[in-house]
């Protein structure tokens, strides 16, 4: 056993991009986060579910916005969004999306050890939501980390990429 402590590996840092939705927070792995802006003016699209906001220009880039609060139903009907939100823009391999969310999203590191397998009932209720990737416990806060690749389901990016892809007109300013 004494062996096996000398050759332990070091704990490896995660670093988490922390933001709210609801009354809980979320995390997600920075790598996963291109940028973080206020969100742009956002076009609306015919077609698409309810969490999906539009598009918008981010820097030359037309991006599809989608509401997380809304998708994963945590907001109440009384309770609007306020007046300036936040855009975490994401990147996949095949697509970056934007997550629209309420305060600054705020850098956090933690230990790997911290963050634990998504309990087993939780697993088995959301059999085709794979995208928790775990929960962090630091002190009494829990922050529920979100793997950002597998959030959207194939058909809901199918959605989204034709509307991207087909309207080049919409990268360009009038004015």
């Amino acid at each position: 056993m004494a062996d096996a402590d000398k050759t332990a590996k070091p704990d490896p840092i995660i670093q988490l991009i922390v933001f709210r939705l609801g009354e809980e927070e979320y995390g997600i792995r920075i790598e996963q986060v291109k940028e973080v802006t206020i969100t742009p003016d956002i076009a609306r699209m015919p077609k698409t579910p309810a969490f999906v906001k539009g598009i918008a220009n981010l820097r030359g880039d037309i991006i599809a916005v989608i509401d997380l609060e809304e998708r994963f139903q945590l907001r109440s009907p009384d309770q609007p969004m306020p007046a300036v939100t936040y855009t975490m823009a994401l990147e996949a391999k095949d697509y970056t999306i934007g997550i629209m969310v309420r305060e600054v999203p705020q850098p956090l590191s933690v230990a790997q050890s911290v963050i634990e397998q998504t309990p087993e009932f939780i697993q088995e209720a959301n059999i085709h939501d794979k995208y928790i990737e775990g929960i962090a416990k630091i002190g009494p806060r829990i922050i529920v980390v979100l793997d950002m690749l597998k959030l959207l389901t194939p058909a809901e990016i199918m959605q989204l990429q034709p509307a991207e892809a087909s309207s080049p007109e919409l990268g360009r300013t009038t004015g």
